[in-house]
């Protein structure tokens, strides 16, 4: 009698990394293009008030961009790392869905987002940026509103599609995620931050080199050409690193 041998399968190759889309439809792709215009304008018309009152101002535009941000999350990307919907065919009937536990699974994802960005992201930039030369004895608020205008700049969009998955983070972190308008915003949002500080020390006598008015200026310049440059010329792109 001959015994049947169990038949081994060979293991699923490993799912290759793929970037994040922002939700196809109207509203979405609408709002997705005046998000770095809005952006892009805040610095501008505030910049006289930044030189003369960087905490106020900074403060003052914290709620502003807060707002921004959650638009653009709740509006333009899929929650939790959560593929889009399949577009609809040509003749396809549409099912309905219930509207209030639609906006529900949209808001609350972005309200534990920013929670995450304020208690979570805004401590460790603060430390961050003092390890990188901040004030240690002075300007304290200073150094807090920049350190809450960079975590409003770069972590709500990654919280909101990526979750808290651990691996997805480490990737993120080791620069070995897939480069899509969210993660590029968040690292020229760095890159612009650092740029930014390079006249601080220029003996210019300049008094828009007070701290951290180049450093705020930089981090919005950074963030918008990060999401453009992200978001459609290294779409998909992923850093090789031995």
């Amino acid at each position: 009698m001959s015994s049947k041998q169990p038949s081994t399968k060979p293991p699923d190759p490993q799912k290759p990394l793929k970037h994040v889309d922002v939700l196809q439809n109207q509203a979405s792709l609408l709002f997705a293009n005046l998000h770095p215009v809005l952006l892009l304008s805040l610095v501008p018309f505030s910049f006289k008030s930044l030189v003369n009152d960087p905490v106020n101002t900074l403060l003052g535009l914290a709620p502003t961009v807060a707002l921004v941000q959650a638009i653009y999350c709740v509006v333009c990307l899929p929650s939790t790392g959560q593929t889009p919907p399949p577009a609809h065919k040509p003749g396809q009937k549409k099912k309905s869905g219930k509207p209030v536990q639609d906006i529900w699974a949209r808001v609350v994802p972005a309200l534990l987002s920013f929670l995450l960005t304020l208690f979570l992201t805004t401590p460790l930039l603060y430390i961050t940026t003092i390890l990188f030369g901040a004030p240690l004895i002075s300007h304290h608020l200073h150094t807090i509103l920049l350190s809450l205008h960079l975590a409003l700049l770069t972590t709500p969009q990654l919280f909101y599609v990526h979750g808290l998955d651990l691996s997805t983070w480490l990737r993120l972190v080791s620069l070995q995620q897939p480069v899509d308008e969210m993660y590029g915003m968040s690292l020229g949002t760095f890159v612009g931050a650092w740029l930014g500080a390079i006249p601080i020390p220029l003996d210019w006598d300049r008094e828009w080199q007070r701290w951290p008015v180049t450093i705020v200026c930089g981090a919005y310049a950074g963030a918008v050409v990060g999401k453009v440059v992200g978001g459609f010329l290294f779409k998909g792109a992923r850093m090789k690193m031995n």
